[in-house]
């Protein structure tokens, strides 16, 4: 069977999995769409937090980042996993204590405000659809190269699967096909690397095959350090980049991970709030899983593939053209050249592809010797990487097409999720919330879903043309997030003298602060032809675009309790409310009653 037919078979399968679950899910009433009748049990909510959390950022991207960049970017495992310790500690358990459907509408309940709300929204729909543009952009890169169609038709199949499932399904028919996305793409991302650290090391466990030695008898980082640091690039296991703006960075992330509307909404969806917090410890199990083998396979893959460019080592020569295009070993090569995210070219006609930092002033004197002229590897998109694995591994078939499988779960569990969200805030929120608070529950969840449809359109239109990578797209909407959402969630959860004022002040100046930092970076709306994100030349010192998330934040902060402290004090039912959420007293019941 041709590798087309066994993709076809598994990526169709998965889809006929999750669009059945969505069917037999089917939610009727708005607390099924929107916290799946408030009954998941907490192993199960937890497995479907992981998928949901777990997206294209996470399979798709994550690695490739790690590969190509080394010890620095382990700081999005530190942030992301971070983030989750933070939201089961401060944030999950007291949320679903106060009893409510959505983020937004905590917030307008907490601080006595419909503007607050609106603003609650606002900030959650700006952090949602950069998120799930990320998403959408893993759908296409997989699509395109698994399905070998042009990476717009597969936007528009992933749109057409989201919506079959998300759309009629809601937050009761997400969670349970979120079960069987986590089952899909853990095995995915396991099985290869399984294989891949057999090859090298000998060892089954990735993690450990990473400190564990090749071949020749070196360890495997030693060796990699090697062959990198020949090709004029840094050390991989070396910091490359400023401490300060890592700090930021994993800051940004832990607490964008705690302010994320779409994890939160996860756990109004359990019966109790003791499973709001159980239901976390679990998500840390299912997600470990996969971030304690990511490392592994950035770090194989960059090493297969640096051998692979220079099949006799860096004082040999580097691969041919004849190579490439003749030996099977190299087919990965040609089919993912048809996707226009891998490139090279042959620049001074002598039949090889040098790959090689090419800014590196210590290669400059050996290039001008062997006539090279540059890095010869045009494009590698890193965000192919894990996708490619196992083909670069030379694995078997049926690998292959598990791993198609995989990444579309990853990407279509989060955009489901994230899509959840943006309705939820669209219909409950702004519709309901503020413009005509009198509609009927029927009318309600036809909002909803037609709020999802037109989401969904949007986010396809955005996944065309991404500012960057996946993850760095994701790590934007967490800065976002952790601007703008967090600061209000541990204020209105934590301190009784945030008022309403306040509160809509913070929010605002994070959330401007913010956007107006990673628009003077990117220009993204503004300058035609840079869909390429770059943090090359940042305003403030060291300090990246993607890491000023944890700025915004002590501005929100610091603007909140300023406002408020100059303004009217929180009226004493609404401290007595938030004083009673945080009381441990009576944990199995919510506030409300829900």
């Amino acid at each position: 069977m041709d590798q087309f037919t066994l993709n076809l078979l598994f990526v169709g399968a998965s889809f006929a999995l999750y669009i059945g679950i969505a069917i037999w899910a089917r939610a009727g009433s708005t607390s099924e769409f929107y916290a799946a009748g408030r009954g998941v049990h907490p192993v199960t909510n937890g497995m479907a937090t992981a998928a949901d959390w777990m997206s294209a950022a996470s399979f798709i991207s994550m690695a490739g980042l790690i590969a190509f960049t080394g010890y620095d970017n382990s700081s999005f495992l530190m942030g992301w996993t971070g983030g989750y310790v933070l939201l089961a500690l401060l944030l999950a358990p007291y949320l679903r204590k106060f009893g409510k459907f959505t983020v937004s509408e905590f917030i307008g309940d907490r601080f006595y405000s419909k503007t607050a709300r609106l603003v609650a929204v606002i900030c959650l729909l700006v952090a949602s659809i950069t998120y799930v543009i990320g998403q959408m952009q893993g759908v296409g890169i997989a699509f395109g190269r698994f399905l070998e169609i042009d990476a717009f038709w597969g936007l528009m199949i992933g749109a057409v699967v989201v919506f079959a499932y998300a759309v009629f399904g809601g937050m009761k028919g997400v969670t349970y096909t979120q079960v069987a996305q986590y089952c899909v793409l853990i095995t995915a991302y396991t099985i290869p690397a399984v294989f891949i650290s057999l090859q090298l090391t000998g060892n089954p466990i990735p993690a450990l095959g990473l400190f564990g030695t090749v071949e020749s008898g070196e360890n495997l980082l030693t060796k990699l350090n090697l062959i990198v640091t020949d090709l004029g690039f840094a050390e991989y296991t070396a910091a490359h980049g400023s401490t300060i703006n890592m700090v930021l960075f994993t800051l940004s992330l832990m607490i964008g991970t705690a302010g994320l509307p779409h994890v939160i909404m996860r756990f109004f969806t359990v019966p109790k709030v003791s499973d709001a917090r159980w239901s976390a410890g679990w998500t840390l199990v299912f997600i470990a899983l996969l971030y304690l083998t990511a490392p592994a396979v950035g770090a194989m893959a960059r090493l297969n593939i640096s051998e692979m460019m220079w099949p006799n080592g860096t004082n040999g020569e580097a691969v041919s053209v004849e190579q490439i295009e003749t030996d099977p070993n190299y087919a990965w090569m040609a089919t993912w050249q048809k996707t226009g995210l891998l490139a090279w070219e042959d620049k001074n006609g002598d039949g090889k592809i040098q790959y090689y930092n090419d800014k590196s002033a210590d290669l400059q004197a050996k290039a001008e010797a062997n006539g090279w002229t540059g890095n010869e590897l045009t494009n590698f998109n890193r965000d192919i990487l894990v996708l490619a694995n196992p083909e670069i591994a030379n694995l078997p078939g049926w690998v292959i097409g598990l791993v198609a499988a995989g990444g579309l779960a990853a990407a279509l569990s989060t955009a489901a999720g994230l899509l959840l969200a943006i309705s939820s805030a669209v219909s409950h929120d702004l519709l309901k919330g503020q413009l005509t608070p009198n509609m009927s529950e029927k009318n309600e969840l036809l909002a909803a879903r037609i709020s999802m449809a037109a989401a969904i359109v949007v986010a396809v239109l955005l996944g065309l043309n991404p500012p960057g990578f996946a993850a760095q797209t994701v790590a934007l909407a967490f800065g976002l997030a952790a601007a703008s959402i967090f600061p209000a969630l541990m204020m209105g959860i934590f301190s009784t003298r945030i008022n309403n004022v306040g509160a809509v002040s913070g929010m605002l100046a994070g959330l401007v602060v913010t956007l107006l930092y990673i628009f003077l970076h990117k220009g993204w709306f503004f300058i035609p032809d840079t869909n390429t994100f770059t943090d090359a030349d940042p305003l403030l010192g060291p300090i990246k675009s993607t890491s000023f998330g944890a700025i915004g934040a002590m501005v929100n902060f610091a603007v909140a309790f300023a406002v408020s402290s100059v303004t009217k004090e929180t009226p004493k039912e609404i401290v007595e409310l938030v004083e009673s959420v945080r009381i441990p007293r009576g944990a199995g019941a919510a506030v409300d009653g829900h």
